[in-house]
């Protein structure tokens, strides 16, 4: 068994680093929000008071973050005094934040050459993902920071795919949620129109769900209240996957595609859309609930 280092305890990173202990890894923690830090420290995460801290004498380091700046700030540190120089060499780092491309690649770089073995592993599923143990991870590293990182991240996710060289889980994770952005939009756009020209959404739905219209995020996630039972739309939209995260996922995307010289025009309608109802007070709904603006059942800011 490892002894591992956990930054970022929240709703995501708190049921991952639960699940290393469950599996029977020692595992400290640290995060800025202290009823975080209680709430690990309850399913056996033992806290440390610093960052820095967690990484040290240990031989996994894992973070959840919230952005490029934050996961820069964690292994870089000021002066060069992060989480990269903390570890001792051959340490395995597996940052699960979804973050900018460019900062991905340039924490890998330094770990690599403080001697490090790193990947960069976003994740899908959400909460209950996280909290399930079923997480999709999508591992962007070097061969052999690959197969170092695999045996934990197979422990905090149910389907683990190495998708190339430092940063390219950072493409997939952004690329994979442009397509779910979309498809959440073209969803609702089909749906309202249905709906106004007298068509039952349940009837809609029993036709599309079997034919060429289908999708995950119709079948999964509908909009609808009263059509898939598990979906946010019959909780008033309480979120599995927040309006917030989706507009955070699509303005990355939004600028890998710049970087990149990719013409992404439904990804960019989808970014304005998406910040056009997060703007408008809705950051902490489902996603799903971006039928209230298609449909006209919310003011925008």
């Amino acid at each position: 068994m490892a002894d591992i280092g956990f930054i970022g305890l929240g709703n995501m990173g708190g049921p991952m680093a639960k699940n290393l202990v469950a599996a029977g890894h020692a595992v400290k923690g640290f995060d800025v929000t202290p009823s975080a830090v209680t709430a690990a420290e309850a399913a056996g995460i033992v806290p440390v008071e610093t960052a820095v801290a967690t990484a040290a004498d240990v031989e996994v380091v894992f973070t959840m973050l919230p952005a490029g700046r934050h996961v820069r700030g964690i292994y870089l540190g000021e002066d060069g005094e992060g989480v990269v120089a903390a570890a001792r060499p051959g340490t395995v780092m597996i940052d699960s934040s979804t973050i900018d491309i460019s900062s991905a690649r340039a924490v890998h770089a330094a770990a690599a050459a403080a001697g490090h073995l790193m990947v960069d592993a976003p994740v899908s599923g959400g909460v209950a993902g996280a909290e399930a143990g079923t997480l999709t991870m999508m591992v962007g590293g070097a061969d052999a920071s690959f197969e170092a990182a695999k045996p934990y991240l197979e422990i905090v996710g149910g389907k683990v795919i190495h998708a190339g060289g430092a940063g390219n889980g950072q493409v997939a994770k952004v690329c994979n949620n442009m397509i779910l952005g979309i498809s959440m939009i073209a969803i609702s756009e089909a749906f309202t129109l249905g709906d106004k020209l007298g068509l039952d959404p349940k009837v809609l739905f029993d036709i599309s769900s079997t034919a060429s219209g289908s999708c995950w995020a119709m079948l999964h996630h509908n909009p609808v209240p009263g059509i898939v039972e598990t979906a946010a739309a019959n909780r008033d939209y309480k979120p599995g996957f927040a309006t917030a995260m989706m507009h955070k996922d699509l303005q990355l995307a939004q600028a890998a595609a710049q970087e990149a010289g990719a013409a992404t025009p439904l990804g960019a309608e989808a970014a304005a859309l998406y910040t056009l109802f997060a703007n408008a007070g809705n950051a902490d709904l489902d996603y799903s609930a971006i039928i209230k603006l298609i449909a006209g059942k919310t003011e925008t800011a």
